[in-house]
């Protein structure tokens, strides 16, 4: 009983705390209404879009620093600094404050300190949307989806890695398989990758996932890949891009009529919010999946509103 009390009544002062720091939202961002497909908005003017049944911020926070995965080049304690800054209290702090700068939803990996914490926070009274990265096999596609299904995740997706290596080891119809298992659960599937191809031959062979969750951003960032570097993402051992063919990847995705979930928009840190959101919106996707320190949250959620308020290059219809 006294822990639960202590949860509440750190959860009441994680959410002032958020309020405190949001405030000035408004003067800061104006009162512009956001541009043509995100008429829709949410907590201080966050504007929103839907994928099938989910209301979804279009600034979405990232799951890595929960987890404490980094991608920060060769700096190898980067990971040991992420994840002892990061302690369940300031985990929840942040999701409270991501959830009062409008950011209601998060993607994250299904394991054991997230999925905790995801909980706690809910059982204090946090709403925050979990969908979840689906780490399945391709001889078992069913157990690793259903046990964030069962914990509450909103939505699954086959992540990333997962989706270039299946069809690297030539494995891709069980991507289609895979999404069928999600949809089939009552919750929206989708399919994440790094590799354009990946989502070639979705949209090929018909596998109709509800969202997709693709790489994008540009190459004008000091550490980006050097012209020696040939292996694709899975292999690569220098950990400095994430998006090999953006500009392929804008056009392919102009003619895919699904929604479209962002991430490593900013290059892994190398690349300003300023350019990254800018490049990313319109360039065609639809959300923005970014991962944020609490200290950043405020800001990146401005600057998420900002841009898409001032987009004016977008080609691509938006399709959430």
């Amino acid at each position: 009983m006294s822990e639960q009390v202590d949860r509440r009544s750190f959860m009441k002062q994680s959410m002032a705390t958020a309020a405190g720091t949001a405030l000035g939202w408004h003067a800061a961002t104006g009162s512009a209404a956001p541009a043509t497909g995100t008429k829709e908005v949410g907590v201080n003017g966050m504007p929103m879009g839907r994928i099938k049944n989910l209301k979804i911020s279009r600034l979405i926070s990232g799951g890595n620093l929960i987890s404490g995965w980094s991608h920060a080049r060769d700096l190898d304690y980067v990971h040991h600094l992420m994840r002892h800054y990061n302690t369940e209290e300031k985990v929840i702090e942040t999701l409270a404050l991501l959830e009062e700068c409008g950011v209601n939803t998060i993607i994250a990996d299904p394991r054991k300190k997230p999925m905790e914490i995801f909980k706690k926070y809910w059982d204090m009274g946090g709403k925050i949307q979990w969908i979840a990265e689906g780490h399945p096999d391709p001889k078992d596609i069913k157990t690793n989806v259903q046990k964030s299904i069962d914990w509450g995740a909103s939505a699954v997706y086959i992540q990333g890695v997962k989706g270039d290596l299946w069809l690297k080891n030539g494995k891709v119809d069980q991507l289609g398989e895979c999404v069928d298992y999600i949809k089939s659960q009552g919750v929206p599937g989708g399919l994440g990758a790094h590799m354009l191809d990946v989502i070639i031959n979705s949209e090929a062979r018909g596998f109709d996932p509800d969202f997709y969750v693709k790489t994008l951003h540009h190459s004008d960032y000091w550490s980006a890949r050097r012209p020696d570097q040939k292996a694709d993402v899975v292999s690569n051992p220098d950990d400095n891009y994430w998006s090999m063919t953006p500009k392929k990847t804008i056009e392919f995705m102009r003619e895919v009529n699904k929604p479209w979930i962002a991430f490593k928009v900013l290059a892994a840190g190398a690349i300003h919010p300023n350019s990254g959101f800018k490049y990313a919106f319109e360039g065609g996707a639809d959300f923005l999946c970014v991962g944020m320190f609490d200290f950043q949250v405020r800001e990146d959620a401005i600057i998420a509103r900002n841009t898409l308020v001032a987009s004016a290059g977008r080609q691509r219809p938006w399709c959430a």
